[in-house]
């Protein structure tokens, strides 16, 4: 059975955009992931560490026969292959996958958390989301389209190119 799951990706280190369109390749490289939809790259400030480089930031829209669990260990691969090393939380970064969203599951547990639990205070994450996603809503909240909006208003996010 396949699961439609979202990905946030955003670099601040090196190739910003190279990063992400390796993590991406290294994504649907792997049996049972397929990349459906990719957003734009955005340009976005840092928001908890603030003295650090800005960051790209994008989303992604994929289908997958994996389990969330193994979804999560797929990424926390691709971000060692790509030598994400984390010094400090939020931290500058090569690399940084997150799982958003996986189907309409709800996965409460130490190591995972979804739907991912700050992401609908993050512009950078909702931004982009919004432009492969908007029509999904999520209860008690709203559509992804009026969340990006409203953060929009507090958090700057500039669009700077399409991926190929």
């Amino acid at each position: 059975m396949l699961t439609t799951a979202y990905i946030g990706l955003g670099s601040n280190l090196g190739d910003k955009g190279a990063n992400i369109k390796k993590a991406l390749e290294l994504l649907g490289e792997t049996p049972g992931v397929q990349v459906k939809k990719v957003a734009s790259l955005y340009k976005t400030a840092p928001l908890y560490v603030p003295k650090q480089d800005w960051f790209i930031n994008t989303a992604a829209e994929i289908e997958t026969s994996l389990n969330p669990y193994e979804l999560l260990l797929l990424l926390k691969e691709i971000e060692k292959k790509l030598e994400r090393i984390t010094t400090v939380r939020w931290g500058p970064r090569t690399i940084d996958l997150d799982l958003l969203l996986f189907g309409s599951e709800k996965v409460c547990a130490a190591d995972l958390t979804v739907p991912h639990p700050r992401m609908f205070e993050r512009a950078f994450v909702m931004v982009p989301l919004a432009e492969i996603a908007s029509h999904l809503c999520v209860p008690g909240r709203g559509t992804i389209g009026e969340l990006a909006h409203l953060l929009t208003t507090e958090q700057s996010v500039e669009k700077i190119e399409n991926v190929t």
